[in-house]
């Protein structure tokens, strides 16, 4: 982000999401609630959380190829 508070570059670096783990008879079911329809699967815990990483990135991936020269801003807001 430049001093305008505009963003002057794609998504980079590294971000924190919470996931949401639902363990059933097949395994684990994980979803991202911060990003809507970004879920996942695995077998075990540690392969669905593998899987969901993935399926953010894929996810983020897609948002940036669709906002790709648009006049983006920042903001920051309190988290409690």
């Amino acid at each position: 982000m430049d001093g305008s508070g505009r963003c002057t570059g794609a998504f980079g670096g590294s971000m924190r999401y919470r996931v949401v783990l639902h363990e059933s008879e097949e395994g684990f079911a994980v979803a991202c609630p911060g990003l809507p329809g970004c879920w996942s699967q695995g077998a075990t815990e540690a392969e669905a959380l593998d899987n969901i990483r993935s399926a953010i990135e894929e996810y983020l991936e897609g948002v940036a190829t669709l906002t790709a020269g648009s006049d983006m801003r920042e903001v920051e807001v309190a988290v409690s």
